[in-house]
């Protein structure tokens, strides 16, 4: 990937998250921690990278919170615009452009990475994690959500088996939705599976990886109804945690160095 400036559906990407407050995103960071939070504690002197930042309400929210927290983004338009949300929330954002796949974050720098929902996008995803791996200390933790290949529908484009297509029918598609630029910036490289990220952290060297139901039955935020219990509690069957892991709309992992 390269770092691409004016695109036109960036633009008008922009344009509609300019409608969303900061304060809208405070519920799910509160959840994000907290699922964090169950591995590793999260003080003063945690440091948090954050891969894929956006409009940066995460790394807004984490100054607000007294939380360092640095972002990086590889979209031109997005850093600017995350940089002047912040201002505007009263904070000045340790936002800055790069490429997770190229960019030099540093050896053992970091306490805490996280990245939702950004690797689907990053077109050399093997190499943006190792990259991670490298600056996370010894016991960091990486915090990991991205697309589920064999999902009924993809949260992103509520596609019918979008995920399932070959890669070159989905490019196809975006490039007909949004244009050819959606391939410089923006299109789902990746359509991943939980056995296929489980054997990649495995082989670069996580001593402990936990999936998305090992996560969410620590989470009490999550199994607040009585049927979020009752797929919590089926998931210990191991039939239904195949199932699950393979058709859930997104994948979850906590990956402990």
């Amino acid at each position: 990937m390269q770092i691409h400036y004016d695109l036109p559906h960036v633009d008008q990407y922009v344009k509609q998250r300019q409608k969303i407050a900061v304060d809208d995103f405070e519920p799910q960071f509160k959840k994000e921690l907290k699922r964090i939070e169950k591995f590793r504690p999260i003080d003063a002197d945690t440091k948090i990278l954050e891969v894929g930042s956006g409009i940066g309400w995460f790394p807004i929210l984490c100054k607000k919170h007294g939380i360092a927290c640095k972002g990086i983004d590889i979209c031109p338009e997005l850093v600017e615009y995350a940089q002047l949300l912040g201002r505007k929330c009263g904070v000045v954002p340790d936002i800055e452009l790069g490429n997770i796949e190229t960019m030099d974050i540093g050896i053992s720098t970091y306490d805490i990475v996280i990245a939702l929902s950004t690797f689907e996008h990053v077109e050399h995803w093997q190499k943006g994690i190792k990259n991670i791996f490298r600056a996370l200390k010894s016991g960091g933790l990486f915090y990991f959500y991205s697309t589920n290949k064999f999902s009924f529908v993809s949260g992103e484009y509520r596609f019918p088996f979008y995920g399932w297509l070959p890669d070159r029918w989905r490019y196809s598609l975006q490039k007909r939705r949004v244009g050819q630029n959606i391939m410089k910036l923006g299109v789902d490289f990746n359509q991943f599976n939980h056995f296929q990220l489980k054997h990649f952290f495995t082989k670069l060297g996580f001593s402990n990886i936990y999936h998305q139901y090992e996560v969410l039955a620590l989470d009490n935020l999550i199994a607040t109804t009585p049927w979020k219990k009752m797929i919590l509690r089926m998931m210990r069957f191991e039939p239904m945690t195949f199932a699950g892991l393979c058709l859930s709309p997104g994948t979850l992992f906590v990956c402990i160095k």
